[in-house]
């Protein structure tokens, strides 16, 4: 349960006239804890009122948690032998492999990488997501994964390019066409 209020007295209300144990305070909020510090209250309206909506939100979703991340961080993929040595890796243990071709100064590579972390949290462990930065890689690798546009996602399975995906449109459409990929080829 998430409980945000437009003000701490009106969260202060909400939430301390539910409890039994905590009697109601007059005007100001104060310090106080409920169901086991999920919610933590500090002195002073201005304060009380961002620190409450922090610790609300918080203190719910630590309840509604399962044990799966938010997002899996991608690696980097520097060098050629490297990239060699993920796909005999993932070969041997059939899996999908996700590499996302960006760029530093390309904005939309930037606005994507977070959402890409998200949906390898999605399937890890079965497929596997990593980042190549074209600018501070060699050519050779650039020219391995056969590169001409940023972003560029590909699909790698059995050691072979499967499927790519050129993002140059909106992230929530880019999102859902890897999305598709994946489920073709898992």
């Amino acid at each position: 349960m998430a409980v945000l209020a437009p003000n701490c007295r009106v969260l202060h209300r909400e939430l301390f006239h539910r409890e039994q144990s905590v009697h109601p305070l007059s005007g100001r909020c104060a310090s106080a804890a409920v169901n086991a510090g999920a919610v933590v209250l500090a002195l002073g309206s201005r304060t009380c009122e961002k620190r409450s909506r922090v610790a609300v939100k918080l203190g719910a979703s630590r309840q509604d948690m399962s044990s799966r991340p938010m997002s899996v961080p991608m690696e980097t993929i520097t060098v050629v032998e490297e990239l060699d040595q993920i796909l005999e890796q993932a070969h041997e243990l059939s899996q999908v492999i996700i590499v996302d071709w960006m760029a530093a100064w390309c904005r939309k590579c930037i606005y994507l990488k977070p959402k890409l972390e998200k949906l390898a949290a999605e399937y890890d462990p079965r497929v596997r997501f990593y980042l190549v930065d074209v600018n501070k890689v060699s050519q050779e690798l650039v020219k391995r994964g056969n590169i001409t546009k940023m972003p560029t996602i590909q699909l790698w399975k059995d050691k072979e390019w499967k499927d790519e995906v050129v993002g140059g449109h909106k992230a929530w459409q880019v999102i859902d066409e890897v999305r598709e990929m994946i489920k073709k080829h898992i």
